[in-house]
């Protein structure tokens, strides 16, 4: 539940996942005082940025032999004594470094070497700017940095979903005490089942009787001492060719199955045989009525239905006429269409109160045009539902940065009744915050050809960028206003007083 709580403010320049660039300021001769500025040596370039050229000045013939020096001895200083622009000999001491746990070093250095280990041997590093052999490190940082971003989308997608995408809630119930509840409604819960346990439950009802009336026949035959009088004309038996227990299982089978051989027969002689044969006859019809017509419920259930249902992967937020609107797209596969089609979205977000109460899971409702009957589909070719985005709207104050920082879930839900059936048939899909576009738009998927129209289904899932303010609704609500009042001028007109 707290992964829909609203994610923290992330300050970049700390905390974020890609190095900052550092400050590289034009050294002067007269800002001795700035060079001794200490900065921390965890600051890198970022990832396809180099020192621009701009900041090096133009180098001599010492300056390269210079330079030659410093790839020979790798360790590089600035003096403060030292003329402009003048790196320090390998026979000088570096200025500015500190031991202990960290280093430190000048703030107008264009490059920072990597913190040596306390366990490694102390070996001077090598600067960016002297040796080009370190043009290395940032290409190995910028790998490491595309191997690891995998792995925190990997981390993010598997958030855990309210719904899925194909509409299944994943929600367990446990600790139920009341389990008679579902014997009471025992059609409803053989349907639920799912298809292994459900033809388990059919096999059994059949062999269970068969089983049990195989027993009292065998039992009753045993009573009445019908199996030691097999082929005796004198001997009135009650079953006839009963001798053992596989016999008298059989007669049960012939029995409620109606398939009568006729060597196995219930005789006049006595009255239980009539009465069991009686009533295996009434349990036999009655569980051929309850899994036949099990069977045919769950083949024909509409869940089956809301498959040839489908929904778009994204949601897009983009202008429609002069409102920020938030844009699925939803298809129907089948030729026989839905009646009364109706479709509404609910938003799944965890909030705590002004009174410190916490509220997970909240569900609020998304206005798709309830008010003014859009919500009602004739759902013929695909649609583009649209979410205005207004004052009551949760997206209100929503801009394109803090939609990346919040946590949330939208639950789409399309009821019909199915043409074929008759049945009312729902499906269902939820877009997390990482499935909305900012400033996309669906493409057309439809075409007009010889005497009727063409969808193309392989352009259902198609987007493309449009250009959408990345500020919230009600900032460019505000901003609008503001104009407004900007070009809005009083009326210097005098109006003479009107006269009797």
């Amino acid at each position: 539940m707290l992964a829909y709580l609203p994610r923290p403010p992330t300050d970049t320049s700390r905390y974020g996942t890609f190095p900052q660039k550092p400050e590289v300021p034009v050294l002067l001769a007269d800002d001795a005082a700035e060079r001794s500025a200490l900065v921390p040596n965890d600051i890198s370039l970022p990832c396809g940025t180099d020192v621009p050229s701009e900041a090096a000045p133009t180098r001599s013939r010492a300056d390269s032999e210079a330079i030659g020096s410093a790839r020979r001895w790798p360790s590089v200083s600035i003096s403060s004594d030292a003329p402009k622009h003048r790196r320090a000999s390998r026979h000088e001491h570096p200025a500015m470094l500190r031991d202990g746990t960290s280093r430190w070093y000048p703030r107008h250095t264009r490059s920072v070497p990597s913190i040596p280990s306390p366990t490694r041997s102390r070996t001077p590093t090598r600067s960016i700017v002297s040796i080009p052999a370190a043009e290395r490190l940032p290409s190995r940082r910028c790998k490491l940095m595309e191997d690891e971003r995998p792995l925190g989308m990997v981390g993010k997608q598997q958030r855990q979903r309210y719904v899925t995408k194909v509409g299944k809630c994943q929600v367990n119930l446990g600790n139920i005490q009341e389990k008679k509840r579902f014997l009471s409604d025992i059609f409803t819960t053989i349907v639920d089942l799912k298809y292994r346990w459900f033809l388990f439950v059919f096999m059994m009802c059949y062999i269970v009787t068969w089983v049990v009336f195989g027993t009292i026949y065998f039992f009753d035959a045993w009573i009445r001492d019908d199996i030691n009088h097999i082929g005796d004309p004198e001997w009135k038996a009650c079953i006839e060719n009963v001798d053992n227990f596989i016999s008298a299982l059989l007669f049960s089978v012939e029995s409620q199955r109606t398939i009568g051989y006729g060597s196995r027969i219930v005789t006049a002689n006595c009255a239980e045989g009539v009465i069991l044969l009686m009533a295996q006859s009434i349990i036999g019809s009655m569980i051929d009525a309850l899994m036949v017509g099990c069977m045919f419920v769950k083949i024909s259930r509409p869940k089956k239905r809301a498959q040839t249902l489908i929904f778009s992967k994204n949601c897009v937020i983009s202008h429609r006429d002069e409102k920020l609107c938030l844009m699925f797209r939803i298809g129907d596969l089948r030729e026989s269409h839905m009646v009364d089609a109706k479709i509404r979205a609910k938003l799944i977000k965890s909030r705590q109160t002004k009174e410190g109460e916490f509220i997970p899971l909240e569900q609020s409702e998304l206005n798709l045009g309830y008010d003014t009957g859009e919500d009602r589909l004739f759902l013929v070719e695909p649609q583009i539902i649209c979410h205005v985005i207004n004052q009551h709207s949760p997206f209100w104050d929503m801009s394109a940065e803090s939609l990346r920082r919040e946590q949330f879930e939208i639950i789409i839900i399309l009821e019909g009744i199915v043409e074929a059936t008759g049945m009312t048939c729902q499906a269902r899909t939820s877009y997390t915050e990482d499935e909305i576009l900012w400033g996309y738009r669906f493409e057309p998927c439809m075409s007009l050809e010889k005497g009727a129209f063409r969808v193309d289904y392989s352009r259902f899932e198609l987007t493309f960028e449009v250009q959408t303010p990345a500020a919230s609704a009600k900032e460019m609500q505000e901003l609008a206003e503001l104009e407004r009042r900007d070009r809005s001028t009083p009326s210097l007109c005098w109006e003479p007083p009107p006269q009797p």
